[in-house]
């Protein structure tokens, strides 16, 4: 893998991970009426509404870096060298293996397996 390859993949990873967090410590779209009878996030560091819009929007610009990262890497994982040769030539030569015995192994004689007696 090139190192661009990598650095798009660790892009890639790091805007996941991102993601995963801004999407667990988003409120659900039920937890605004909590919020409208005085409990919530009302004194929050973004305001009432604010840390909502700060992290969906960041979660949105996340996304987007991922695909653009996911497509990046799909495209570099498909580009390959144009040949005119054969499918073939870039396949590797079989290995070599030790030559076949030419002569068998002589059964063994009748009632050699069983246990002399004395």
């Amino acid at each position: 893998m090139s190192g661009f390859a990598s650095v798009i993949l660790a892009v890639q990873m790091l805007t996941a991970l991102g993601m995963i967090g801004l999407i667990l410590i988003q409120h659900g779209k039920g937890a605004d009426m909590g919020a409208s009878f005085g409990s919530g996030s009302s004194g929050s560091l973004f305001g009432a509404s604010g840390s909502a819009n700060f992290l969906s929007r960041t979660t949105g610009v996340l996304a987007t870096v991922f695909f653009v990262a996911t497509l990046a890497l799909a495209y570099l994982g498909n580009v390959r060298p144009v040949s005119s040769g054969s499918v073939l030539e870039g396949v590797a030569a079989p290995a070599v293996t030790a030559p076949a015995a030419t002569e068998l192994p002589q059964p063994a004689a009748e009632g050699a397996d069983q246990i002399p007696t004395k």
